[in-house]
């Protein structure tokens, strides 16, 4: 686990409000692979978290390595410690930024058999989770297409996933030796994305008149009764 140190002297932190020293954001790099410009971007995401004021905890998917999802597994064993390990860092975040790659146009295995495992805990750790998804590729799709499919699993197990996803292509040209983004532009856009999604955050975890709970995982009873659904 990595807690960044606070920079209130940074000249480019946002105007963010004291309230955010409070919340504390899981940013996971969704590649295993040593120099991947998804833990590059991971990276640059947590520093953005905490020149706006709040915590970042900065971890990769090889911190909680797991077998492929085995029903007999689970039941003869329990979940393995790397699910448990996520599930318990998931639940100490008041939100969650992931940065995938993108496996064939689609979401990488490892990601997907890490989110099966701790799916199968109870309570759900990712229902009403705050969630935004980034992504990094040397091509110029940039992983987009990989966040398209791994937000169907999130939003399926109740997580409210962030309207505005990022991607970064022609990632391995893209990052300044500080590691920021040698595009100002790009640079800006993302810290403005971020910003703005700490914004939600910050409602959502700190003001309860706004707390409302649009979404129901259908298999976790533990917030009934049930309230409006998003598909109603």
């Amino acid at each position: 686990m990595t807690d960044f140190p606070r920079w209130p002297d940074d000249p480019h932190a946002p105007n963010a409000p004291g309230n955010r020293a409070t919340l504390r954001v899981l940013v996971l790099a969704g590649s295993s692979r040593t120099g991947s410009v998804n833990s590059r971007l991971a990276t640059l995401v947590a520093r953005l978290v905490v020149r706006a004021g709040a915590t970042a905890d900065l971890a990769r998917l090889r911190d909680f390595d797991t077998p492929s999802y085995d029903g007999d597994m689970e039941e003869s064993q329990g979940s393995p410690a790397g699910a448990v390990a996520l599930r318990d860092r998931v639940q100490s975040a008041q939100a969650l930024v992931i940065a995938s790659p993108e496996y064939n146009a689609s979401v990488p295995g490892v990601m997907k058999n890490a989110i099966d495992w701790v799916s199968r805990f109870r309570p759900q750790p990712f229902k009403d989770k705050q969630t935004m998804l980034v992504s990094a590729s040397p091509s110029m799709v940039g992983g987009n297409r990989g966040l398209w499919a791994l937000r169907v699993p999130l939003e399926h197990l109740g997580a409210r996933v962030y309207p505005d996803m990022f991607s970064l292509a022609k990632a391995h040209q893209a990052f300044a030796d500080d590691g920021d983004l040698l595009d100002t532009g790009l640079q800006e856009r993302l810290t403005e994305t971020v910003d703005s999604f700490l914004d939600l955050v910050e409602a959502d975890t700190l003001y309860l008149c706004l707390q409302r709970r649009w979404y129901e995982f259908l298999g976790d009873s533990t917030n009934a009764p049930v309230t409006q659904r998003t598909e109603d």
